[in-house]
């Protein structure tokens, strides 16, 4: 059986592509695309002739079997994207999926991506982010994606197109809060831009060309200890916490020197 190739494409400058994607491209028997038209430009650009067949999120459960049949036959595929890695926000899962599950042999071919590119502008030093991608259209499903991750003490990084980002940042002010916000546009291209403001200022101007958002962990919140602080040395001690361990506790609490906290835990 031959073997089918997810194949990283240019996320905007068509330079960046690596020898080894151009060799897998031109060896390859056919390349399946998320838009023919799109690919086409990337492969006339490196005068590359293959027959292209469409495989995006409409057909791609379809495109299993055909893929498949064809790596049966001995034929050599390659599975691109518009730009970017296939399966990374773009259609590639479904068919590695149901591929595999059927044992064909698959390699992948690393190439770009928004995700890491725009990370990597932003400057950001904390080393950790959760990838979210694009919102859902619905408000309902935009909430039980994004409501699990309110409180998580990592950056959150969304894709967005230019006909959402001004909602998609509303939106995420309205649930997430003001936070400071990277918004990173038009990668690798002529025009790419970073911008360092918050969810609450949003985005000025005209929307041009595809975003990255990357939202910044918010301030975690502490709750305010309830009750006086005799009160809540008190529910310490009688809970069973050393007098000592009760008024650094307190102490921290509420922002207090433990000596502050002690003269309240003389005659406890």
């Amino acid at each position: 059986m031959a073997r089918l190739y997810l194949v990283g494409t240019p996320i905007g400058n068509l330079g960046d592509i690596s020898t080894r994607a151009l060799d897998v491209l031109r060896g390859a028997d056919a390349i399946a695309c998320e838009d023919t038209r799109h690919t086409l430009k990337l492969l006339n650009y490196y005068d590359i002739k293959k027959p292209l067949f469409a495989c995006h999120k409409f057909n791609e459960r379809d495109s299993v079997d055909k893929i498949y049949a064809m790596l049966t036959e001995g034929k050599e595929v390659a599975l691109v994207t518009d730009a970017g890695m296939p399966a990374v926000s773009d259609p590639g899962a479904v068919v590695v999926d149901g591929l595999r599950k059927l044992g064909a042999d698959i390699a992948v071919i690393p190439g770009p991506t928004a995700l890491t590119t725009a990370i990597a502008l932003s400057g950001i030093i904390q080393p950790v982010f959760t990838f979210i991608g694009f919102l859902p259209a619905k408000t309902k499903e935009k909430d039980n994606l994004i409501m699990p991750f309110k409180d998580i003490t990592t950056s959150l990084v969304f894709y967005s197109s230019p006909y959402d980002v001004g909602k998609d940042i509303k939106y995420l002010y309205s649930r997430l809060g003001d936070r400071k916000l990277h918004i990173v546009r038009e990668l690798t291209k002529i025009h790419e831009e970073h911008i360092l403001t918050t969810l609450s200022q949003g985005l000025e101007g005209e929307a041009r060309g595809e975003y990255v958002l990357i939202v910044e962990a918010g301030e975690k919140c502490v709750e305010k200890p309830q009750g006086s602080i005799k009160e809540q040395l008190i529910k310490l001690i009688s809970s069973g916490t050393d007098k000592k361990d009760a008024v650094k506790q307190v102490a921290k609490a509420n922002s207090l020197t433990k000596d502050e906290v002690y003269k309240e835990a003389i005659d406890l």
